[in-house]
């Protein structure tokens, strides 16, 4: 907004017409250059609570009766900088990115609606087709692909990413929001990650469609950029790693890294270790210290000087980072300072590229209704589980740890959080009860051959090394594959392997209906015979048993303060 047009009584600011409603305590905009509230047209409420006189009883426009009162020390209206208004109780916050979190803060202010003309301007959009959802609120659970490239727009920003590039899908989170909208997991995707880019189709300045082929065993970062591809190629890309469709992106540079927090007014962090990095040029003592603009970028791009050094561990300092700002957006001013408000929606919706689906300031108020009610401690940070890439002699890329991803990718599937899986495999034991009531063997005492009776190739041979590799179930057989496929896996065993079958069917996340038991006891060393089927997804994928969440994975709670080391 232009504040040299301030006081013209045709051409008032929105900003300056805001008035207290007593019945409801919000500020609301009035558009008759008024300034006065319709219950009382003559007084109005500042922020202490005290009566004062109205713009309009002293003959002032808002736009005067505002520069008079700043000049005097008092508070100018809401929507100007500096301003306090009685907080709402619909001001909360979900910090996915910048932009999600500045764009959610506006949403859920009063009087927001006036300010959408500006910031429907600031978007930019791309059309991806039918790699997302055109419905902003659908039933279901949301997956949101949040992409950081390498682009180097803005002044200072050489140092940094692909001198060139049109960017690169460098920092990657798949947001998956529950049905229930009451928690979420953010998934981190590696860049370095060597994976398969589907064909995908983009659409051209002239509207048609070009098709970019795709490409094997490459960087998941090229899937942005290299080749001419859009942020839809990504979205393929993932959905092709995860099986789970991404419904929007959301996509910001370098630039908005500095700009988003520098509009905060900082965003604190801790350090294990002080670090002074030549590289990145990060310069923080050890504890806790506030980053903006190049300290901030400095801080998540930095890979040198945390763990490793290598782009996994420069994730959960990302991850920190974002953490960081969500807390920070529920426990500061921000709700409540107007000026620090709108300096933050202008920055992050400029900084936004978005596509179609939500190309509009009505349509990202609709999703932000949608995701206004996740509790901070209901959000999980991960990352998908990867390992060193066997194919290069001194590793330097990664690939999908197949039977930990599995597990998570199918936790997201049947959209169990993170947070539930305790209680959800508690109550599918209460339901399994009366089969697995018992004692339970060891798994060095657990003898089970397996087969293969469903759709994955190699499916008997993987389970029993993972049996054998992450639990200990040596005398686990593969027996290769079955007579004949069939639809879900069961587990035969008899009374006498009872135990070693309850054992087991925890491990496998089995449900009762798995197992069957047959009449007499087995002789000498017979073993169970487990037979996987077409229900069956994977090593370490529950069957339609209780959820596990994979072992070891990486993984930050959004509530929790954490330093990297």
């Amino acid at each position: 907004m232009d504040g040299n047009s301030r006081g013209r009584a045709d051409e008032i600011d929105p900003a300056d017409q805001w008035v207290l409603n007593r019945r409801t305590g919000n500020y609301e905009l009035r558009l008759n250059h008024s300034g006065t509230e319709s219950s009382d047209p003559s007084r109005a409420r500042d922020r202490s609570g005290s009566r004062r006189e109205s713009s309009s009883r002293r003959g002032e426009v808002p736009a005067q009766r505002s520069r008079r009162q700043t000049g005097r020390g008092q508070q100018p209206p809401p929507g100007s900088p500096g301003r306090r208004p009685v907080p709402s109780r619909r001001k909360k916050a979900l910090l996915w990115t910048g932009g999600v979190t500045a764009f959610v803060l506006v949403a859920g202010s009063t009087g927001a609606y006036a300010l959408y003309q500006k910031f429907d301007g600031n978007l930019d959009t791309v059309d991806v087709g039918d790699a997302g959802s055109k419905s902003v609120a659908a039933d279901g659970p949301l997956d949101i692909l949040v992409i950081g490239t390498d682009r180097r727009t803005g002044e200072g920003n050489e140092g940094y990413g692909d001198k060139g590039s049109s960017g690169h899908a460098d920092t990657n989170i798949l947001f998956h929001v529950s049905a229930d909208r009451t928690n979420a997991t953010a998934m981190s995707i590696p860049r370095d990650l060597i994976t398969d880019i589907p064909d995908c189709t983009t659409k051209q300045a002239d509207g048609s469609g070009k098709v970019v082929p795709g490409t094997r065993n490459v960087r998941f970062n090229v899937s942005l950029g290299q080749e001419g591809r859009d942020p839809g190629c990504t979205m393929r890309t993932v959905k092709k790693i995860t099986g789970l469709s991404v419904d929007h992106f959301m996509m910001v540079d370098f630039n908005a890294v500095k700009t988003l927090s520098t509009a905060v007014g900082g965003v604190k962090v801790c350090l294990d270790k002080a670090v002074k990095d030549p590289d990145s040029h990060l310069d923080l003592p050890a504890g806790e210290s506030t980053v903006e603009g190049e300290d901030a970028l400095a801080f998540v791009r930095t890979r040198h000087s945390f763990g490793n050094q290598s782009d996994l561990d420069r994730i959960k300092v990302q991850q920190q980072f974002i953490g960081s700002m969500i807390r920070q957006m529920k426990s500061d001013d921000t709700l409540t300072d107007p000026g620090k408000l709108f300096e933050l929606a202008d920055a992050a919706t400029k900084a936004l590229t978005v596509d179609s689906g939500i190309g509009s300031i009505k349509k990202l108020t609709s999703l932000a209704q949608e995701l206004g009610r996740i509790d901070t401690k209901n959000i999980t940070f991960v990352t998908l589980p990867v390992k060193d890439n066997p194919a290069e002699p001194t590793p330097v890329t990664v690939v999908v740890e197949p039977q930990k991803a599995a597990q998570l990718f199918a936790m997201m599937r049947s959209d169990t959080s993170l947070t539930e899986v305790k209680k959800k495999e508690k109550a599918a034991e209460s339901k399994q009860q009366a089969v697995l009531e018992g004692s339970r063997a060891a798994a060095a005492g657990i003898r089970v051959d397996v087969l293969n009776g469903g759709d994955i190739t190699g499916a008997a041979g993987a389970t029993v090394e993972w049996l054998r590799s992450e639990h200990g179930v040596t005398r686990s057989t593969n027996k290769a594959n079955a007579p004949a496929k069939i639809d879900t896996t069961t587990l035969a065993y008899t009374p006498g392997q009872a135990d070693q079958a309850r054992a087991l069917a925890d491990i496998m996340g089995l449900p009762a209906t798995a197992l069957k038991q047959g009449a007499s006891d087995a002789e000498g060393l017979q073993a169970m015979v487990l037979t996987l089927g077409a229900d069956f997804e994977g090593a370490g994928v529950p069957v339609t048993g209780p959820a596990k969440a994979p072992e070891d994975m990486q993984r930050a709670d959004a509530d929790k303060a954490v330093c990297a080391k």
